[in-house]
């Protein structure tokens, strides 16, 4: 009935229904039940009486006589007394002899969003809209709809309805819930449009979150401070800091302050992208306006100029957070130990893994991973070995950056054999193995001449749909042409025929003598 009226965004998943030449929304239909009669009627009057009176073991003798059309007329008598209806309803749920119909459904909801009971209703619509048997969402809320002025509900059992499927990530059907609200003149809450905005960033749906977001401000759903946050989150995750400024000011103009989440989201999202200077004046911005950076604030500082190789002035940070009183937590010290040991500063990483345990914060796999690897890039192997001999005694399992920094270690000191057995170990303990893992296997086994290991790693490489540089599959095979081993060589082309990795320096390689024969047949 509502498609003639309806013209649809195409851009998201359900559409966004913007509305055609209609100022005013489709009138709310109205519908009613049957009166019961006979001995529906005699059934509905005595059960009602049992329920006012509390008295259940009587009720319960009855159990086999309900039937949906029953159980509508009880709710619908005892609807001005929302607890009775709740506890009648769950006591139903336990009958094997009734199936509770959709409409049975709606009209405790309907009961339960108009007495403020929106966590009783939006329990038992995460328990209905997991069954796989009925169609929706156009069944329910179409029975919603037509349940509405029976029951003399409120808006907030379509916004319930939208919330549910926001926390369910159902975006698709909230989107068409908020559409079909919207024709009949429903909003949904603020407080629902961010659930809904929540949901779209922890799927990283950024682009459907802004695209909702400019929805929201064209139906005049007026924004909240959280609802702000998010949105600078969005933009900052997708990159457009700029977008996300202009979120700052937009939110002044309208009367609402940023708070720490405003600025802490908008320094993060300088930081990933390096706008280093940037981060710090919103920084000094924050405590103009009054607000005090917090260990968040701090720790995306400090972890930035890590990740620039900027230590001395994540030092600065770290001591600054310390006359401000805040104190460090685990992510803080783990981003400078790891930060020194990038750069192969073990005594500095040293120096913060004491102070961290002296503070009595505990370490984590984290900190012994950022700890192997900064002794690992020293050579320091014997050391980073005795820390992984102490994940045992902190109930700690190693994981596949723990591996892949210890191969490293071995790497570096061109022991391709040993790293190649720990190598084996990763994978025996379930760890799998990164592509930067791989190359510097056959980096290692290539600078030692052992080609044929080389391949053995390149064929596990092979195995997880990884490839190396064509440089390098160029190197382990004239490497094996040059030791001789024609077998291996030919095994590494059909691999890589059956890959469609031949590369093209291939046939313009000069072949070496003892196999130039074999390699014109193979590569014509």
């Amino acid at each position: 009935m509502t498609s003639l009226r309806l013209r649809r965004f195409s851009t998201l998943p359900g559409n966004f229904v913007k509305e055609r030449n209609r100022n005013d929304p489709i009138p709310i239909p109205h519908r009613t039940i049957p009166e019961p009669k006979g001995q529906d009627l005699d059934f509905v009057n005595v059960a009602h009486s049992h329920l006012i009176h509390s008295d259940w073991d009587k009720l319960n003798k009855l159990s086999t006589h309900f039937t949906p059309f029953r159980v509508n007329h009880i709710l619908l008598k005892i609807r001005n007394d929302h607890v009775l209806s709740l506890e009648f309803f769950n006591s139903l749920k336990t009958l094997n002899s009734i199936s509770l119909t959709l409409e049975n459904h709606s009209i405790i909801l309907h009961i339960l969003t108009k007495n403020r009971k929106f966590k009783s209703a939006q329990s038992i619509l995460k328990t209905l809209l997991a069954s796989p048997s009925i169609d929706f969402p156009g069944k329910l809320f179409d029975t919603l709809l037509f349940s509405y002025r029976m029951c003399d509900s409120s808006p907030r059992v379509f916004d319930s309805l939208f919330k549910t499927y926001a926390h369910m990530c159902k975006f698709r059907n909230a989107t068409d819930v908020f559409s079909r609200m919207k024709v009949y003149g429903f909003l949904p809450t603020v407080e629902s449009c961010n659930a809904y905005l929540s949901s779209l960033l922890d799927f990283r749906r950024v682009d459907i979150a802004l695209i909702f977001y400019r929805e929201m401000r064209r139906c005049r759903i007026s924004p909240n401070s959280y609802t702000f946050n998010l949105v600078l989150s969005a933009f900052c995750k997708s990159g457009k800091l700029e977008k996300a400024v202009e979120v700052l000011r937009e939110m002044k103009s309208v009367g609402i302050t940023p708070n720490v989440v405003s600025y802490n989201t908008l320094i993060a999202g300088h930081c990933s992208k390096g706008l280093l200077s940037i981060a710090t004046k919103l920084k000094n911005l924050m405590r103009k306006n009054g607000l005090e950076p917090n260990v968040v604030t701090f720790n995306s500082l400090i972890h930035g100029f890590c990740k620039e190789g900027k230590l001395h002035e994540a030092n600065s940070f770290f001591s600054e957070m310390k006359v401000m009183n805040v104190t460090p937590n685990i992510v803080t010290y783990n981003t400078m130990i790891n930060g020194y040991g990038q750069v192969g500063n073990g005594d500095m990483a040293g120096k913060f893994y004491d102070e961290m345990l002296r503070n009595g914060v505990k370490a984590d796999i984290l900190t012994y991973n950022a700890l192997i690897l900064g002794l690992c890039k020293e050579g320091k192997t014997k050391k980073a070995a005795a820390f992984v001999k102490e994940l045992d005694k902190e109930n700690l399992v190693p994981n596949a950056s723990t591996f892949s920094a210890l191969i490293s270690g071995q790497c570096a000191r061109k022991n391709s054999d040993r790293a190649f057995q720990l190598y084996k170990s990763m994978v025996r303990s379930g760890c799998h193995p990164n592509e930067q893992t791989f190359k510097m296997l056959i980096s290692a086994f290539l600078k030692n001449e052992d080609f044929e290991g080389a391949l053995q790693v390149l064929m596990d490489m092979f195995a997880r749909s990884m490839v190396p540089d064509s440089n390098t599959l160029v190197e382990i095979y004239n490497g094996l042409c040059q030791c001789r081993k024609e077998h291996l060589a030919t095994k590494l082309c059909h691999e890589m025929e059956a890959r469609h990795l031949i590369p093209e320096v291939f046939d313009r390689a000069e072949p070496y003598n003892s196999t130039k024969e074999r390699e014109n047949r193979t590569f014509g």
